[in-house]
């Protein structure tokens, strides 16, 4: 890759974070993963490492490649820690007012010619633009969990987003050996809007008793080749993420479709969120 990509800054210290951090450093760029606190970072440096391990003794890392892959993440919990990387991607909670405030922080400290880039499934990226002083360098750069595994990245081009920005974003996704496809900026950009309505129907087919969880998890297996169940993948997702998602979708589109099911929300509301907390639909 060009002189543009080879320090990349990630914000966030969850499962998003730490994936996109190893695919990063699996590149042969070094990855600065900003954690809030140093126990967050230290526990983000420890998934990276045990899923680096479980790897190496499945045979499909060697040990030397593992070493050199962790040498090149490195952690920090002040946000001037990234003053010198080409691109910042931040991955934290799925809150407009957060990320705009990050968006404002990261734009006094990060290099001019640096892009800044968001990894939301569904916010507008316009919105964490114009709260900087560089729309034309902000951008989507939306991974898809687990980020390690999944090949897609969808590259979001909002409004205010120059040619030369998403140019080098498109160079960036391809570099780290990700396919990436352009979309523009809108709610649920291409797979959650089209993934989305399928999963809060599935909810509905089950509270009509249509059918059980498990049946309709096996049916859609065997039926459509998925690879997973639509339950078993809200599960994955997280089921408060799945909530948010839907409900951006729903305020954007006013399509009943993505109205959030009332066994999502109780399920949310229980605190059942899926694999993360041991329960959600499934309990694990």
């Amino acid at each position: 890759m060009t002189s543009d990509g080879n320090r990349i800054g990630v914000v966030g210290s969850g499962l998003m974070a730490v994936g996109i951090a190893e695919v990063v450093a699996r590149s042969g760029m070094h990855a600065v993963l900003r954690a809030r606190s140093d126990e967050s970072a230290s526990v983000a440096r420890s998934q990276l490492e045990k899923g680096l391990a479980r790897q190496v003794e499945k045979g499909k890392l060697e040990a030397v490649e593992r070493d050199a892959i962790v040498s090149r993440v490195s952690t920090c919990t002040d946000l001037s820690a990234l003053a010198d990387c080409d691109i910042v991607i931040e991955t934290v909670v799925e809150d407009l007012a957060t990320k705009q405030q990050l968006f404002r922080e990261l734009d006094a400290i990060v290099a001019a010619s640096a892009i800044l880039a968001t990894n939301t499934s569904t916010l507008p990226v316009v919105e964490m633009a114009r709260v900087t002083n560089r729309p034309d360098q902000v951008c989507g750069i939306h991974f898809f969990n687990p980020a390690q595994v999944l090949p897609l990245v969808e590259v979001v081009r909002p409004i205010t987003a120059s040619d030369d920005t998403i140019a080098r974003a498109a160079r960036f996704v391809s570099a780290i050996g990700k396919d990436g496809v352009h979309v523009l900026d809108r709610a649920g950009f291409i797979v959650n809007a089209l993934l989305f309505p399928y999963l809060n129907n599935a909810i509905r087919m089950l509270e009509d008793g249509t059918a059980s969880m498990e049946d309709i998890d096996t049916a859609m297996k065997g039926g459509c080749n998925f690879p997973m169940g639509p339950f078993a993948l809200l599960d994955l997702v997280g089921l408060d993420t799945s909530l948010s998602i839907l409900e951006t979708l729903h305020a954007s589109f006013a399509d009943e479709n993505f109205a959030p099911r009332p066994k999502l929300r109780e399920l949310v509301a229980a605190g059942r969120l899926g694999r993360k907390t041991k329960a959600g639909f499934y309990v694990y």
